[in-house]
C-alpha cells in the first residue's frame, strides 16, 4: 500500500523523498503511517520495478539531491491498483480485539480505557484542523483542482470515524457503569 501511496503522490508532482515525507506527513500520515527510511527503501523498489525515474540534482551550497517523477509503468500501476475491487475494508481491529477479551480486567481500568479512547480521538480530531489550508496549499500544484475534493472526502472520513469512536466509546463507559454487579 505505501508503494501505491507514493505513486499516487508523484502522479501529483515529481518530488524528492523529502518533498514525498513532508506531504505524507502533512496529509496521508492520519491514515497511514510510513517512516522516512520506509519512503526511502519503497522508492528503491518503485525504481527497479521502473514505476519511478530518478533524476540527480546538483546543489550550490546545499546537498545534492534526487527527484523522482512516475513514469508511464507506474502510472498503469497506479490506475489498476485504484480499478481493484478489493474495497480495503479490513476485519482485523486491535481496538476490538482488545475489547473483545476486556472482561479481564475491572471494569474501572476498562472505563479508564474507553476514556483515554475518547481523549486520543479528540486530539486528533482537533489535529484535522488546519488540513484544510493544507488541501488549498497543495491543490495549488495540481492542474485539475478538482481532485482535491477527493481529498476533503478522506478528511471527512477521518473525522466521522473520530466521532463514531467517541460515540461508542461514551456508549461502552455508560454500559460498564450502568452494568455494575
Amino acid at each position: 500500500m505505501l508503494k501505491h501511496g507514493i505513486l499516487g503522490l508523484l502522479n501529483y508532482h515529481d518530488m524528492t523523498g523529502y518533498e514525498i515525507m513532508t506531504v505524507f506527513r502533512d496529509s496521508l500520515r492520519f491514515f497511514w503511517s510510513a517512516q522516512t527510511s520506509q519512503i526511502y527503501r519503497e522508492l528503491q523498489g518503485l525504481e527497479k520495478k521502473n514505476w519511478v525515474d530518478k533524476t540527480y540534482v546538483p546543489q550550490q551550497g546545499k546537498p545534492d539531491k534526487n527527484v523522482y517523477t512516475i513514469t508511464e509503468a507506474g502510472k498503469e500501476e497506479l490506475i489498476q491498483w485504484l480499478a481493484d475491487d478489493n474495497l480495503g475494508l479490513q476485519t482485523k481491529s486491535p481496538l476490538l480485539m482488545k475489547t473483545f477479551f476486556m472482561g479481564e480486567r475491572s471494569r474501572e481500568e476498562n472505563i479508564r480505557y474507553f476514556y483515554s479512547l475518547i481523549k486520543y480521538c479528540e486530539i486528533f480530531l482537533k489535529s484535522l484542523d488546519p488540513i484544510p489550508e493544507y488541501i488549498e496549499a497543495y491543490a495549488n500544484y495540481l492542474p485539475d483542482k478538482g481532485k482535491a475534493l477527493y481529498w476533503e472526502m478522506t478528511v471527512d472520513y477521518g473525522r466521522r470515524n473520530m466521532r463514531m469512536l467517541i460515540e461508542w466509546a461514551q456508549s461502552c463507559m455508560e454500559r460498564l457503569e450502568n452494568n455494575r454487579e
